[in-house]
Protein backbone atom coordinates (compact mmCIF):
# COMPACT_ATOMS: atom_id res chain seq x y z
CA UNK A 1 0.00 0.00 0.00
CA UNK A 2 1.38 3.18 -1.06
CA UNK A 3 0.37 7.47 0.10
CA UNK A 4 -1.19 8.79 -3.19
CA UNK A 5 0.04 12.10 -2.51
CA UNK A 6 1.62 14.81 -0.97
CA UNK A 7 5.13 15.01 0.99
CA UNK A 8 5.06 11.26 1.94
CA UNK A 9 4.14 10.48 -2.02
CA UNK A 10 5.28 7.32 -3.02
CA UNK A 11 5.88 5.50 0.52
CA UNK A 12 4.89 2.20 0.93
CA UNK A 13 2.98 1.55 4.85
CA UNK A 14 3.15 -1.22 6.16
CA UNK A 15 -0.52 -3.47 6.38
CA UNK A 16 -1.58 -5.91 8.98
CA UNK A 17 -1.43 -9.64 8.37
CA UNK A 18 -4.31 -11.90 8.21
CA UNK A 19 -7.67 -10.70 7.54
CA UNK A 20 -8.85 -9.16 11.11
CA UNK A 21 -8.20 -5.72 9.72
CA UNK A 22 -9.41 -4.45 6.67
CA UNK A 23 -7.11 -1.70 4.89
CA UNK A 24 -8.18 0.79 2.84
CA UNK A 25 -7.63 0.38 -0.91
CA UNK A 26 -6.03 2.70 -3.17
CA UNK A 27 -9.11 3.00 -4.91
CA UNK A 28 -11.31 3.94 -2.10
CA UNK A 29 -8.90 6.44 -0.71
CA UNK A 30 -8.82 8.05 -4.00
CA UNK A 31 -12.49 8.26 -3.73
CA UNK A 32 -12.27 9.56 -0.30
CA UNK A 33 -9.54 11.55 -0.68
CA UNK A 34 -11.28 13.31 -4.16
CA UNK A 35 -14.47 14.17 -2.54
CA UNK A 36 -12.54 15.86 0.39
CA UNK A 37 -10.25 18.07 -1.27
CA UNK A 38 -8.79 20.51 1.84
CA UNK A 39 -6.44 19.41 4.15
CA UNK A 40 -4.00 22.10 4.83
CA UNK A 41 -4.04 22.80 8.27
CA UNK A 42 -6.55 20.39 9.57
CA UNK A 43 -6.80 18.86 12.45
CA UNK A 44 -7.90 15.47 12.14
CA UNK A 45 -9.05 12.11 13.72
CA UNK A 46 -8.91 8.75 12.37
CA UNK A 47 -11.04 6.52 14.19
CA UNK A 48 -10.99 2.78 13.79
CA UNK A 49 -7.22 3.71 12.32
CA UNK A 50 -5.81 0.08 11.35
CA UNK A 51 -2.76 0.76 9.37
CA UNK A 52 -3.48 4.16 10.03
CA UNK A 53 -3.65 4.78 6.08
CA UNK A 54 -6.45 7.17 5.83
CA UNK A 55 -4.70 9.36 8.31
CA UNK A 56 -1.56 9.44 7.03
CA UNK A 57 -2.65 10.49 3.72
CA UNK A 58 -3.99 13.61 5.19
CA UNK A 59 -0.85 14.22 6.82
CA UNK A 60 0.67 13.87 3.70
CA UNK A 61 -1.63 16.41 2.12
CA UNK A 62 -1.50 18.89 4.63
CA UNK A 63 -2.77 18.28 8.00
CA UNK A 64 -1.42 19.57 11.06
CA UNK A 65 -2.71 17.02 13.46
CA UNK A 66 -4.08 13.16 13.66
CA UNK A 67 -5.22 11.63 16.89
CA UNK A 68 -5.30 7.78 16.01
CA UNK A 69 -7.61 5.70 17.80
CA UNK A 70 -7.41 2.02 17.41
CA UNK A 71 -7.89 -0.90 20.02
CA UNK A 72 -6.13 -3.89 18.12
CA UNK A 73 -2.54 -4.91 19.45
CA UNK A 74 -1.80 -6.22 15.66
CA UNK A 75 -2.90 -3.13 14.07
CA UNK A 76 -1.32 -0.71 16.44
CA UNK A 77 1.89 -1.96 16.07
CA UNK A 78 1.93 -1.70 12.16
CA UNK A 79 0.66 1.74 12.72
CA UNK A 80 3.44 3.03 14.77
CA UNK A 81 5.62 0.80 12.53
CA UNK A 82 4.51 2.92 9.74
CA UNK A 83 4.28 6.74 11.51
CA UNK A 84 7.97 5.74 12.41
CA UNK A 85 8.70 4.98 8.75
CA UNK A 86 7.27 8.11 7.35
CA UNK A 87 8.68 10.35 10.44
CA UNK A 88 5.49 12.24 11.24
CA UNK A 89 5.89 11.42 15.27
CA UNK A 90 5.82 15.29 16.30
CA UNK A 91 2.42 15.37 14.16
CA UNK A 92 0.16 12.74 15.45
CA UNK A 93 -0.84 10.60 18.53
CA UNK A 94 -1.51 6.90 18.53
CA UNK A 95 -4.79 6.41 21.59
CA UNK A 96 -5.41 2.64 22.49
CA UNK A 97 -8.68 2.54 22.92
CA UNK A 98 -11.91 1.35 22.26
CA UNK A 99 -13.53 4.09 20.08
CA UNK A 100 -16.76 4.57 22.21
CA UNK A 101 -14.69 5.12 25.36
CA UNK A 102 -12.23 7.51 23.20
CA UNK A 103 -15.44 9.57 22.16
CA UNK A 104 -16.64 10.28 25.77
CA UNK A 105 -13.66 11.36 27.04
CA UNK A 106 -12.00 13.68 24.64
CA UNK A 107 -13.09 17.23 24.61
CA UNK A 108 -10.69 18.00 21.49
CA UNK A 109 -12.36 19.27 18.29
CA UNK A 110 -11.75 18.14 14.67
CA UNK A 111 -11.65 19.39 11.38
CA UNK A 112 -11.90 16.09 9.51
CA UNK A 113 -12.79 12.62 11.32
CA UNK A 114 -12.47 9.26 9.51
CA UNK A 115 -14.90 6.42 10.56
CA UNK A 116 -13.50 3.43 8.82
CA UNK A 117 -14.79 0.50 11.16
CA UNK A 118 -15.06 -2.71 10.67
CA UNK A 119 -17.96 -4.02 8.62
CA UNK A 120 -21.68 -5.82 9.60
CA UNK A 121 -20.90 -4.72 13.58
CA UNK A 122 -23.23 -2.00 13.63
CA UNK A 123 -20.53 0.38 14.54
CA UNK A 124 -21.16 3.30 12.48
CA UNK A 125 -24.17 4.79 13.80
CA UNK A 126 -23.22 4.71 17.86
CA UNK A 127 -19.84 6.15 16.21
CA UNK A 128 -21.82 8.76 14.82
CA UNK A 129 -23.90 9.39 17.64
CA UNK A 130 -20.82 9.81 20.27
CA UNK A 131 -18.98 12.42 18.14
CA UNK A 132 -22.24 14.73 17.49
CA UNK A 133 -22.99 14.08 21.37
CA UNK A 134 -19.63 15.38 22.85
CA UNK A 135 -19.47 18.19 19.61
CA UNK A 136 -16.58 16.84 18.79
CA UNK A 137 -16.17 17.99 14.96
CA UNK A 138 -15.11 21.52 14.58
CA UNK A 139 -17.38 24.38 12.60
CA UNK A 140 -17.16 23.40 8.80
CA UNK A 141 -15.84 20.76 10.04
CA UNK A 142 -16.58 17.01 7.77
CA UNK A 143 -17.00 13.45 8.76
CA UNK A 144 -15.94 11.05 6.24
CA UNK A 145 -17.78 7.70 6.42
CA UNK A 146 -16.53 4.14 4.89
CA UNK A 147 -19.12 1.90 5.25
CA UNK A 148 -20.39 -1.54 3.74
CA UNK A 149 -23.25 -0.57 0.62
CA UNK A 150 -25.74 -2.30 2.89
CA UNK A 151 -24.70 -0.48 6.49
CA UNK A 152 -27.47 2.38 6.12
CA UNK A 153 -26.97 5.76 8.09
CA UNK A 154 -29.27 6.46 10.76
CA UNK A 155 -32.20 8.66 9.70
CA UNK A 156 -31.51 11.08 12.04
CA UNK A 157 -28.39 12.00 10.28
CA UNK A 158 -29.64 11.90 6.71
CA UNK A 159 -29.73 16.12 7.46
CA UNK A 160 -26.26 16.17 7.72
CA UNK A 161 -24.97 14.23 4.98
CA UNK A 162 -23.44 16.42 1.91
CA UNK A 163 -22.16 13.42 -0.38
CA UNK A 164 -22.20 9.77 -0.97
CA UNK A 165 -20.49 7.44 -3.07
CA UNK A 166 -20.77 4.00 -3.86
CA UNK A 167 -18.57 1.23 -5.40
CA UNK A 168 -19.52 -2.57 -5.35
CA UNK A 169 -18.70 -3.10 -1.98
CA UNK A 170 -17.49 0.21 -0.07
CA UNK A 171 -19.21 2.97 0.29
CA UNK A 172 -18.29 6.42 1.37
CA UNK A 173 -20.65 9.01 2.70
CA UNK A 174 -19.56 12.60 3.87
CA UNK A 175 -21.60 14.76 6.74
CA UNK A 176 -21.23 17.56 8.72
Amino acid sequence: MRIISGRYKGATIYSVAGQNTRPTSSFYREMIFSMVTDYEGKRVLDLFAGTGSLGLEALSRGSIWVDFVEFASAAIAVLLKNIQKLKCEELCHVYRRKVQAFLNKTSDKYDLIFIDAPYDKGLINPTLDGIYENELLAEGGIIVVEHDVNEKIQEQFEQRIIKSKVGKVTGVTLLS
